[in-house]
Order: structure tokens, then C-alpha cells, then sequence
């Protein structure tokens, strides 16, 4: 069985055979991502620890290289402050790769997760092997461009529309047949001598907004991915949810097959749009260059929108999130007319209601699942 965590190298371990952080590591790593610049005093009084045992852990944590200390806060009350603590940007640093039926994201991310750099490729009819290729080449290239040491990699994250069938195996769509329902882990692990973490790239973008995104002032969220097909994820307190078998948030199973064509995919919207003579030849092209006053646009709205509708109702009534975030290819101008026709039926008692989720849309663009996919590593890692 495939396992990346086996693959990660000897030299960020805490000892051989060790994972790279104990679990308390992992819960002040956390906090560390989310509240840069903590002290020991407030990381004893957020992680339920002794005094010393939060000493002992910063301590090891510094020597290792995964923490950094800084300037002392401003005193508060009497006696001498404690350092500022934070992620040490260059322990390490990730790739993730977001695969989608017609353009591959490419993201290099530090250990503090800051973007390194970040690129959109074209995905046109090359082979799988083609694809791999031009994306280690692009790697090998920017490792150049920000002198980055090879046995600096902790790993790679990558995400891949469609759902997850098993082990790393997945089902994407018909642009992506040559990808499906083969073992994705050694291929890729083989490939890029790297460990590699392979997700859904709807639950990648989802962790990338978590982690960078909305997520960090509402935890707890539904995440709709509009690309070729129509994905969805739930982050419940930060984390990742993806279900007894996976695939929790696959929004595409409300619906009938009959009704599939009036969800809210975005190949129907290209389809729409070529029919009615507009020249965008992929998603990410009609992303790029989209105009709400397109002919074809109002009414793919008009079609799909209660379906949308019955998306937002579907997380509402069974997950009761603070938000529904849209993401993945969307162009913001869509997302906006879609929110704006989003009706929710609220059950008012003695003139109360619950709350609604707040309709979001993602401020990560286009990057947001190979941002996330890199980020994902981190995650598995140490966070």
C-alpha cells in the first residue's frame, strides 16, 4: 500500500523512523500557522500545556529549524516579556500541482506558507508522460530562479478533479481519461523522487482557503468548485472533512441525471457560449476574458441557479456553515450573479430565524487548489 509518509527524508525526522513532529508539535505548529508572532505564555494558555512542557517542545522546535524567534511583544503587565515565536520559513519548502481538464496550477510554497511563486500552465491533448514532463521541468526551473536545495523538498501535494475511488486512484472527467483509475501515488512519487500527497482538487482548494483564505476568521465552511464538472468540500473547525469513503461534498449527487445538465458545471457554460458564436476555446480561457453581457449568460443563469440554490440549502440545512465559499474556476462576476440569486427558505418562529451561512466567493483566484495542494502537504506533515 502506498503510504508518502514513508517517503519522507531522513533529515526532517525526529529521529529515524519518527514522523517529523509529535502530535503537541503538531497542535503548536498549528496555532503558529494561524497566530504568527505568539508567545510561550499565550501558546501555555491555548494548548491546555504546563509551562514546561511548552518550553521544552519551543525549545526542540527551535533547534530543529521549525521555529524562529522574534522581538518580545510590548509588555502587558510586569516582568520581562517572552520572545515572539514563528514558523521558520525556510525549514522547508512544498510543491503543489492542480490538474484540471485544461490547465495544470503550479505553486511553490515555504513552511510559513508564503508563495514562492505560482504559475498557470496550459493542458492541451499531450500525453500523460508530455504533462509530467513539462511539469518537472517547470519545477526544476523555479527551483533554479529561488536557489532552493533539493533535500530542502519536503514533498509534493496534488490535486486532481474527480472523485476518489481508491487508494490513489480517482475518476476525472472524459478530458482526463489517461489519469483515471490508475494507482497516482508511485506513478508520481517515481516521477518526481519525491513523497506526493494526491487529494481531490476541490478538498485541496478548500484546505488552501482554510489555511489562507476565509477559512482563517470562519472555520467552519462549505466550499462549491466550479470547473469543468462541480465539486464541493466541507471544512468543519479548520479541518478537512472528507467523509466515510472520501468523497464528502460531491455536490453532483443531488442530481438526477436528468438534471445533471442544468447544474451549475461550467462545461455547459462554454458549451452555451460557443453555440451562441462567442470564441473561448476552455474554461480557463472563458475565466480569463469573461463578460457577464455575453449572449448565453443570463440565460445559463436563469437554468441553473435553483440548482445552485438547492446546493447552498443542501450544505445549509445539513452541515449549518458559517459560509459557502465559491471557488475553483469561476469567474468573480459569475459568482456574483449566482450569489445574488440565491434564496434561502428560513423557518421563523415566534419572529426568530437561524442564521444563514454567508455566501463567499474565494479570494485565492485561480491558484486556489495548486495553493492549496501545497499547503496540503504541509498539512499531512506537520499542521
Amino acid at each position: 500500500m502506498y503510504r508518502p509518509e514513508h517517503l519522507i527524508p531522513a533529515q526532517f525526522r525526529r529521529a529515524r523512523g519518527a514522523p517529523i513532529v509529535s502530535e503537541n508539535e503538531r497542535r503548536m505548529l498549528r496555532l503558529l500557522w494561524k497566530q504568527p508572532g505568539l508567545t510561550r505564555a499565550a501558546l501555555t494558555r491555548q494548548l491546555d500545556l504546563t509551562q514546561q512542557s511548552v518550553h521544552r517542545i519551543t525549545v526542540d522546535l527551535v533547534t530543529r529549524g521549525l521555529v524562529g524567534v522574534g522581538a518580545a511583544p510590548p509588555p502587558s503587565s510586569r516582568g520581562k516579556p517572552s520572545p515572539s515565536l514563528h514558523l521558520a520559513a525556510d525549514f522547508a519548502y512544498t510543491w503543489g500541482v492542480s490538474l484540471n481538464t485544461d490547465e495544470i496550477g503550479l505553486c511553490l510554497m515555504d513552511f510559513a506558507g508564503n508563495p514562492i511563486a505560482s504559475e498557470l500552465l496550459p493542458l492541451g491533448s499531450e500525453g500523460r508522460e508530455a504533462t509530467l514532463e513539462m511539469i518537472a521541468h517547470r519545477m526544476r526551473a523555479l527551483r533554479i530562479v529561488h536557489r532552493l536545495a533539493n533535500d530542502r523538498c519536503l514533498g509534493l501535494g496534488f490535486g486532481i478533479t474527480g472523485f476518489w475511488l481508491s487508494g490513489t486512484q480517482f475518476n476525472p472527467p472524459l478530458p482526463l481519461r489517461e489519469w483515471s483509475l490508475i494507482e497516482l501515488g508511485p506513478l508520481l512519487s517515481a516521477r518526481f523522487r519525491l513523497p506526493v500527497w494526491i487529494e481531490n482538487n476541490a478538498n485541496t482548494a478548500a484546505l488552501g482557503e482554510a489555511m489562507l483564505g476565509h477559512g482563517r476568521q470562519l472555520p467552519t465552511f462549505a466550499y462549491v468548485s466550479f470547473n469543468y464538472g462541480l465539486g464541493g468540500s466541507v471544512v468543519i473547525d479548520g479541518q478537512l472533512i472528507t467523509g466515510g469513503s472520501g468523497n464528502a461534498g460531491e455536490i453532483s449527487a443531488l442530481f438526477t441525471p436528468e438534471e445533471r445538465p442544468v447544474r451549475p458545471a461550467l462545461q455547459f457554460l462554454l458549451e452555451r457560449l460557443q453555440s451562441k458564436g462567442i470564441a473561448v476555446a476552455s474554461i480557463s480561457d472563458m475565466a480569463a476574458r469573461f463578460n457577464p453581457s455575453w449572449p448565453g449568460v443570463d440565460e445559463w443563469i436563469d437554468e441553473v441557479a435553483p440548482n445552485f440554490n438547492r446546493i447552498v440549502a443542501a450544505f445549509w440545512a445539513v452541515l449549518d456553515p458559517q459560509a459557502v465559499i465559491l471557488g475553483g474556476q469561476i469567474p468573480t462576476a459569475l459568482a456574483r450573479q449566482l450569489i445574488q440569486r440565491v434564496s434561502l427558505t428560513e423557518i421563523n418562529r415566534y419572529g426568530l430565524s437561524r442564521p444563514i451561512p454567508k455566501l463567499l466567493i474565494s479570494e485565492l483566484g485561480p491558484q486556489a487548489s495548486s495553493l492549496g495542494a501545497a499547503a496540503y502537504s504541509l498539512n499531512k506533515c506537520c499542521f
